[in-house]
């Protein structure tokens, strides 16, 4: 709708309509073929020879539209422009959704009334708003999509998070003990208690929380990014014990089984630093540096 001029291509992936999700109706196309019929009846009902190709790319999903000519004369972008608007009324609500939209246009006749009672009746004056706002309500992406996932919380704030659920775990309970008896000896090595994500959140700051709530997943996306010292099972919150840790699968081809024994050491060891005990695994062991000289 930007300009008679305008062309397009989109490669259609995940299933949404204007408003929402997109819903299936009709059980004997594939969920993905009835969705691209969808889409290309948006670019014919907008005025497109709509064209469809195959990418060869490396995905399941590369069936794309390109929409390079119009179907109607410079003259009428005005009418067809008020069509395009009755088209994305007719697809509001649920009533409406139900009418058949195979052409589009003439909204009224498709409808059958519906949109008067759905309360999606167009406006009066249709080239108006078409001319001001394409979709009333709409709002897009912003053109930087903000990365909250927890990956750009300060460090400082992070580590000091870290720090206090795993004081938290290790406090909650008396010691449990955990033993190796590899060589016939016996070593007890602190793994604390295991908490829900509730209990842990009511022992943190209203600040912290307050700083973590604006993260998608907020104290869970936290600690689970932090696998190395946490593991998080149906909403409860563990210490990691490495040495339970499952030994890489001798599947592997041979050459990526030596890269892995040999990978270097690019970040300190949690617990040797931390814990209580230190690391429940010996140096060479553990996929962590036990000291900067042993990070490369």
């Amino acid at each position: 709708r930007s300009s008679y001029s305008c062309c397009y291509f989109v490669l259609p992936c995940c299933f949404f309509d204007f408003h929402g999700k997109y819903s299936r109706r009709q059980s004997k196309k594939t969920q993905y073929r009835e969705y691209l019929d969808f889409v290309a009846q948006v670019g014919f009902a907008c005025g497109f020879h709509v064209e469809e190709d195959c990418l060869r790319i490396p995905s399941t999903k590369r069936v794309s539209f390109i929409g390079k000519s119009r179907t109607y004369p410079a003259a009428e972008h005005a009418l067809i422009d008020k069509q395009i608007t009755q088209f994305i009324n007719s697809r509001r609500t649920g009533a409406v959704a139900s009418c058949d939209r195979r052409v589009g246009f003439n909204h009224k006749d498709h409808c059958g009334g519906l949109c008067k009672e759905a309360g999606s009746e167009p406006p009066e004056d249709e080239t108006e708003t078409a001319g001001t706002i394409w979709m009333p309500g709409f709002q897009p992406r912003e053109k930087v999509e903000q990365i909250r996932n927890c990956a750009s919380l300060p460090r400082d704030f992070v580590d000091e998070v870290v720090l206090n659920v795993a004081n938290l775990l290790l406090n909650a309970a008396p010691q449990k003990s955990c033993s190796d008896k590899q060589g016939g000896n016996v070593n007890t090595w602190n793994q604390g208690e295991s908490l829900s994500l509730r209990e842990v959140a009511e022992h943190l700051n209203k600040e912290t929380l307050k700083k973590l709530k604006s993260e998608y997943g907020g104290l869970q996306t936290l600690l689970k990014n932090n696998h190395q010292v946490f593991e998080v099972l149906n909403g409860r919150v563990h210490i990691r014990d490495w040495r339970k840790e499952k030994p890489p699968s001798k599947t592997k081809p041979e050459v990526k089984r030596r890269l892995s024994a040999e990978a270097f050491k690019t970040r300190l060891c949690w617990f040797f630093i931390h814990h209580p005990d230190g690391c429940s695994l010996p140096s060479e062991a553990c996929p962590y540096a036990h000291g900067t000289e042993e990070l490369r």
